[in-house]
This record gives C-alpha cells, sequence and structure tokens, in this order.
C-alpha cells in the first residue's frame, strides 16, 4: 500500500492549491442513534458542490499539451459536468459537455456558467456515450470518463486522504456508488492510511448494479434505474469494477424513503444542504446493516447539489 499512497500524496500536492479543504462535522444525536463515533466529510462545500472536481482537475492536469490545445469532452448528468467545465476552466482547456436534455435545469445552467459548451443528447441507454463519441470524432476531443479513469480514482481519493489525516485511523468508511469513481477512491485511501479499515459502498436498491456486480464478479450495467439519486445512475466501468473488487469489503443497498430519511436528517438536524446522491452514504450508517457499535466511521457526503427552485418558489407564494 505505500506505492499507492505516495501516488495520492502526489495528485494530492498537484490539486491542493485549487481544491476546498472540506470540513468535517460530527453529531452528539448521529452518534447515540449508531452507539459510533462518526465523522461526516463534507463534500457538499468543495468547489462545483460535489467531490468530483478533485478527480477531474486532476485528470486535466495530466493531459499532455498536444491535447489540452485540442479540448475535452465528457456525458454527465450534472456533477461532473460542472467539474470538468470549471477545471477546464481554470487550466485555459476548451470543454463541451454532454448533458441529456432531462437533466436538472441547476446543473445546466452552472454547468453553462463555469464556462463549458453544453451538448444535449436523448434519455436513452447509450445517447450520451454516442452523441460524445460523434464530438471526439468531429473535433478530435480527448474524453474526460467521470468516473472509469485512474487519474479520476486518484483525484477522488484525495477526500478520504483529507479526513483520515484529520481525525486518525477509521474502522469503517462509507462512500456512495455510482459509476464508482469516489468509491475507489475512498478504498485505495482507507486502505494506504487505516491498517485495519473497511470499506463500506452504499447504492440505491433501486439501482443495484454495483452490488450485483460486486457480488456475481461480473458488471451488470445500469438500465433505467428509477431512483432519487439522480448522480448514482452510471454503470462501473473496468477500472473501477477493478478497484472495488480488490479493495472494498462490502456494498449494501438502501431504499429510497432510507435516503430521504438521510437527507431530512442532514438538513434538519445538522443544517447541511446536501443532494440524495450525497446522502446515501449516512442512509447507508443508518441502516443498521453493518455493526458499528463502538467504531470510528468516517462518512463521505458527495455532494449538495439539488434543485430548491420549488422549494423557494412555495415560500414565496405563501407570502404574495
Amino acid at each position: 500500500m505505500k506505492l499507492l499512497l505516495e501516488k495520492i500524496e502526489e495528485v494530492y500536492s498537484r490539486i491542493r492549491e485549487d481544491i476546498n479543504h472540506t470540513p468535517v462535522m460530527t453529531s452528539t444525536t448521529l452518534n447515540n442513534e449508531t452507539n459510533a463515533i462518526c465523522f461526516l466529510k463534507m463534500e457538499n462545500y468543495q468547489r462545483t458542490g460535489s467531490f468530483k472536481i478533485r478527480g477531474a482537475l486532476n485528470a486535466i492536469i495530466c493531459l499532455s499539451e498536444e491535447k489540452k490545445a485540442k479540448g475535452v469532452t465528457t456525458h454527465s448528468s450534472g456533477n461532473f459536468a460542472q467539474a470538468l467545465s470549471l477545471a477546464s476552466k481554470m487550466a485555459r482547456v476548451k470543454a463541451t459537455v454532454v448533458m441529456p436534455e432531462n437533466a436538472p435545469k441547476i446543473k445546466v445552467a452552472a454547468t453553462k456558467g463555469y464556462g463549458a459548451e453544453v451538448v444535449f443528447c436523448g434519455t436513452k441507454p447509450g445517447d450520451r456515450e454516442e452523441m460524445a463519441q460523434s464530438l471526439i470524432d468531429e473535433y478530435d476531443y480527448t474524453l474526460i470518463h467521470s468516473s472509469n479513469d485512474m487519474n479520476i480514482i486518484y483525484g477522488q481519493s484525495t477526500a478520504t486522504y483529507e479526513l483520515i489525516k484529520e481525525v486518525g485511523e477509521l474502522d469503517y468508511v462509507f462512500a456512495p456508488c455510482g459509476g464508482g469513481g469516489l468509491l475507489s477512491g475512498t478504498a485505495i485511501a482507507t486502505k494506504s492510511l487505516c491498517s485495519e479499515g473497511k470499506v463500506i459502498g452504499v447504492e440505491p436498491k433501486n439501482a443495484d448494479d454495483a452490488f450485483r456486480s460486486f457480488r456475481d464478479g461480473k458488471i451488470y450495467p445500469s438500465i433505467n434505474p428509477n431512483t432519487i439519486a439522480d448522480g448514482l445512475k452510471t454503470s462501473l466501468g473496468n477500472y473501477t469494477f477493478k478497484v472495488i473488487r480488490e479493495n472494498v469489503d462490502k456494498i449494501i443497498t438502501v431504499t429510497e424513503e432510507e435516503i430521504v430519511n438521510a437527507m431530512e436528517f442532514l438538513w434538519a438536524r445538522m443544517k447541511h444542504v446536501v443532494e440524495p446522491s450525497g446522502a446515501v452514504s449516512l442512509a447507508g450508517v443508518l441502516s443498521d446493516k453493518i455493526d458499528l457499535h463502538q467504531k470510528r466511521v468516517g462518512v463521505v457526503i458527495s455532494g449538495g447539489n439539488i434543485d430548491l427552485t420549488n422549494f423557494f418558489e412555495l415560500i414565496r407564494n405563501k407570502i404574495k
């Protein structure tokens, strides 16, 4: 694990000046409910509102000057779209982002606001990849995948690296799983820094392709998942699947109600605005599927990009 740690530290030194060192929060109520000592790494306070700027920035920095000159592309429903847009702007690289036509409006607006060109695609399986490939064929862009890229994975590992460096060794670390970039990064950082640390991936029950892939030893695609956690609908890739199989101890699933309950706890009890995908890891902690009695537990809260337009419109209507 020494070589992994050296790689993580190399990446961290590369990006640390351009990312937020996000806070670690605790809650006496949460500790009492879980009979554990929980440390929440609040990546909803990261630049662009999620952990994904870490990997995006590392991937952009690692490109050759020739590839930077030609530009980059990706396909994303929102959080990675924003991250790559900002990272590209910081590196003065042109970014063209493929987003499904039903992507959350707040995430589309933010992606454009950070400077990327947005190209819309359909919502059927494969539409994103096909559109991105057509752009690559026409303009010779470099594809920066949101998760299935080792530069992305090492970038995402820096969130848990920061967490453990701040609070010390942990018995468990929980992280959400969509495409697996964050869970992969969480796993290699945990295994590098905690001699006995166990890594738990958490996934919506309604989008359980990673759970089944981990269980059966082969990748199952994510096909039309129906979950409130829109950031976790992506399938595992060959890189993330390999890292997860080798370093993650278990993947558990949580219901939609458990996700909402975790969001409610974060909003109402801890006063943190967290999106459904970001609350999935806490939902796993609260699910009682893992015995956490008297354990030191890290929880990666991955993001806070949620559209509150309807919420504030409701308030405005009440004061008219």
